[in-house]
């Protein structure tokens, strides 16, 4: 789900990306620029963005250590199999040293769905606090998530450990599957997605939020903010047994309302059906989706529901065409569309497609075949077509379509033509589908034939949506942004962007070889997007542009992309002297957050357009979303010229 927060991140380059992009922990130093010596003492550093709110989160059932009275309480939520949470361990115990009786630590579960044995390991640890061992397993699951291990936290992995525990099993097991171990966990997950706590780890240091597994001190920014709230509530007379109550109960229930923007343009495509695609629904449809989606996408499956209400409720009116494609970071996901398509070949693709879909934590070989034979699928076969290099191919080349035609990620619905990107429900699909509907009983009745409806439909919705896309690239200016080319060139890129994004920074080289094949012919112009659960964008947006006042903006850029995993104040001061900048200068720039407004100007600017995530680029004004590959950018941009060449 690339959308929204699907492009950096959430289809399912958002869910495992949407959750785990911006959760890497760097080894920089504290948010700011170095201040010179004689200021240091006398200046605060400021919080990270979104910090500073206060969220309600009671600490419940949750396993708790340290002192119940403790002036800071950090309620973490955390996933056993998720290696950031298991990163984010050390920095805790450095937060523990250093605070001492000042803390307590809470504990929520939220196995993400991208993890398969998180579920089990989140119940064996509620299991082992039935019999006072919570902690001490706690400790044993992450050791062994670090370790990352072929074994990893599989169930006799596991059940080791609770032998070197000294459990008793026979009532760890029972525990482990009890239904109440079952409640918890999901009690615990229900309460981080009223958070708006998405993904792992979220810590909330007296309510205040820490997203990702973020340094030593990006935490001691936030709970030394948090001491003095207690402090000030403790001076005021609130009792210690009350403290924590007292300091979040006005806090937020859930996530703050995300800024107003303009609705985003519609986008339609072009889609062909493929020559052999696997379809479900009406013969002769009024509406046409066709999904490009994984088995082992958590969003695909969970899109699934809402795919089977619009085929009941548009039974006769609605055909859903499939096409595969698997993305690369779900090592099942190719193996178990390989399966799909064998079955296909048998006429049993639906019927595999349920059992895959269904068990979706158990994807491999073994299943396949086991539910090759559950279908009554012609086994010998099935392992020839699914092992043969022409189904190979044809899942390749649907993926790299599916990246053309604009499906970054998945599940991607195109309803004759126009798109909907990520797991969204019924209510968002319906008025879509009934405007089709609406649209195909008028060109029916004005002599379309059945046969070419889609096509028709189709191309009248590229058509309108086109008619959009200019309307939003009239509102796109370069403004004063950091520009990289001619002013007159043909086509100018406008890109959103961020310095800790690791799309950003994937999408450079493309951009750097797309300057030198159009050399004169491109130019790029930089607007700022620091997105909140990176907390050194902002800095080095700062730093960058003060770097900028100097004329040396995408020598800073470059530098600093070069090094994105060591984005330090540090590392913009070297930058800055290599660069032979104006130290005091620049140290004035950004201690006086100088640039500050210009960069909010930028994010407004782009959620305006529909820049929701990073990287995003309009390219003469068309859209194009994350980092994709050459021949996508090529594409438009010969487009473009071509264009340009035409109105000459």
């Amino acid at each position: 789900m690339k959308n929204a927060w699907n492009v950096a991140v959430a289809a399912c380059v958002s869910g495992a990306i949407g959750y785990f992009v911006g959760l890497q922990m760097h080894s920089g130093g504290a948010v700011g620029t170095p201040l010179r010596a004689e200021n240091r003492a006398a200046q605060q550093a400021p919080l990270p963005p979104g910090s500073e709110a206060v969220y309600k989160v009671p600490v419940g059932a949750a396993p708790v250590k340290g002192d119940p009275e403790a002036k800071i309480t950090i309620v973490e939520f955390s996933d056993f199999e998720c290696p950031y949470c298991g990163r984010a361990v050390e920095v805790v115990k450095q937060v523990e040293a250093r605070y001492g009786k000042d803390l307590r630590l809470a504990f929520k579960h939220n196995p993400l769905p991208m993890h398969p044995d998180a579920p089990y390991a989140a119940r064996a640890a509620i299991a082992a606090g039935k019999q006072g061992k919570f902690w001490q397993m706690h400790d044993k699951l992450f050791e062994a998530n670090l370790a990352r291990t072929p074994d990893g936290l599989k169930p006799d992995r596991i059940d080791q450990m609770a032998r070197d525990l000294g459990l008793d099993l026979d009532r760890f097991h029972r525990d482990a599957e009890s239904q109440e171990a079952k409640d918890q966990v999901e009690a615990d997950q229900a309460q981080a997605r009223s958070l708006g706590a998405t993904g792992t780890p979220y810590f909330y240091v007296n309510g205040q939020r820490i997203a990702g597994a973020q340094p030593f001190e990006q935490f001691k920014l936030i709970v030394d903010s948090a001491l003095k709230r207690a402090d000030t509530a403790l001076a005021k007379g609130v009792p210690r047994k009350d403290l924590y109550e007292t300091l979040v109960k006005d806090g937020q229930a859930g996530p703050p309302a995300p800024p107003p923007q303009a609705p985003p343009a519609p986008q339609a495509r072009g889609v062909d059906l493929g020559t052999d695609s696997p379809w479900i629904g009406a013969k002769q449809p009024k509406v046409t989706i066709v999904e490009f989606s994984d088995f082992q996408c958590p969003f695909c499956r969970r899109a699934e529901p809402t795919i089977q209400q619009i085929l009941e409720t548009y039974k006769g009116d609605v055909k859903l065409v499939w096409r595969n494609e698997p993305l690369s970071f779900h090592p099942n996901a190719l193996p178990a569309a390989k399966a799909a398509m064998a079955a296909h070949k048998q006429g049993k693709f639906w019927q595999m497609h349920k059992l895959l879909f269904e068990h979706q934590t158990e994807l491999s070989d073994a299943k396949y075949e086991e539910w090759a034979k559950q279908i009554g699928l012609d086994v010998a076969r099935w392992r020839k077509d699914k092992e043969s290099p022409e189904i190979a191919s044809a899942i390749a080349a649907e993926a790299r379509y599916g990246t053309q035609v604009g499906a970054d990620g998945t599940p991607a619905f195109f309803i004759n033509g126009r798109l909907i990107s990520g797991a969204m429900p019924f209510e968002t699909f319906k008025p879509v589908i009934d405007e089709q509907i609406e649209k195909a009983n008028a060109a029916l009745k004005k002599g379309v034939k059945p046969e070419k409806l889609y096509e028709v439909l189709v191309a009248e919705n590229v058509r309108s949506a086109g008619q959009v896309e200019q309307q939003v690239a009239a509102r796109i200016e370069v403004g004063n942004a950091p520009v990289l080319g001619p002013k007159n060139a043909p086509v100018t890129i406008v890109e959103w962007s961020d310095f800790q994004c690791p799309f950003c920074g994937r999408v450079e080289p493309t951009l750097q070889q797309l300057r030198e094949e159009y050399k004169g012919k491109i130019r790029v112009a930089w607007k700022n997007q620091p997105l909140s659960f990176h907390p050194n964008a902002m800095p080095a947006a700062e730093a960058a542009m003060a770097a900028h006042e100097q004329g040396k903006f995408w020598e800073f850029h470059d530098a600093l992309f070069k090094k994105q995993g060591q984005l330090s104040p540090s590392l913009y001061d070297e930058v800055a002297q290599k660069l032979g900048l104006d130290m005091d200068r620049f140290h004035a720039s950004v201690q006086a957050h100088k640039s500050a407004a210009h960069i909010q100007a930028d994010m407004a600017a782009g959620r305006t357009v529909g820049a929701e995530g990073t990287p995003t680029f309009f390219i003469n004004g068309k859209k194009l979303v994350g980092a994709q590959p050459i021949d996508a950018f090529k594409q438009l941009i010969d487009a473009e010229l071509a264009s340009a060449v035409a109105k000459k």
